[in-house]
């Protein structure tokens, strides 16, 4: 099994950030086993090569633009994959473009490619996701674990709190909070 697991986005930007929350999400959560990477691609583009090239599978989590309502969820396989980044939200998909041409000049594509995308509500500055894609983020997180699991992947869930509990998830189930973790006053 070698299968790659890879949020991209700006976490800077609310739902831009939409895959990264969900491979941190992920982490916490589960126990993946071996042969199963899961990684932050943040908003590289050419230099995740090294992690992609001639994979079994990759599997993409990200914010895109479906032309459907905010929240909704998408998925899109193998030569679809790179046709779905040609339609931007972001500067860091060009950089995505890049890298899957990249991997089909030098023959290291990946053996199967599945993206998995959520129509944003707002690209505005900010770490919270909008009230759409927060209402729909459990949805997505299962479509890629029933993907998984239908590569026959053993997931495991963790036991008892998140270890260790992550910024993203702290603030996608702390909503009114500040940074600090209190209300506004």
């Amino acid at each position: 099994m070698d299968i790659l697991v890879m949020g991209i986005g700006n976490v800077l930007l609310s739902d831009e950030g939409v895959g990264v929350k969900a491979v941190e999400e992920l982490q916490s959560r589960y126990t993946f086993p071996k042969g199963v990477e899961l990684l932050d691609g943040g908003t590289a583009g050419i230099e995740l090569l090294t992690y992609i090239r001639n994979r079994q599978v990759v599997i993409i989590i990200d914010a895109m633009h479906w032309n459907k309502t905010p929240g909704a969820i998408g998925k899109v396989e193998n030569e679809d994959v790179p046709a779905a980044f040609r339609t931007r939200i972001s500067p860091h998909q060009l950089g995505l473009s890049d890298l899957l041409a990249a991997a089909m000049l030098t023959d290291e594509m990946p053996g199967r490619l599945v993206l998995f995308g959520i129509q944003p509500g707002s690209l505005e500055p900010g770490f919270s996701l909008s009230p759409p894609v927060e209402e729909n983020f459990e949805k997505l997180l299962a479509c890629v674990l029933d993907e998984l699991g239908s590569l026959g992947c053993e997931i495991t869930p963790r036991t008892g709190l998140p270890d260790p509990k992550t910024l993203w998830s702290y603030t996608l189930h702390n909503r009114g909070t500040d940074t600090a973790g209190k209300a506004p006053s």
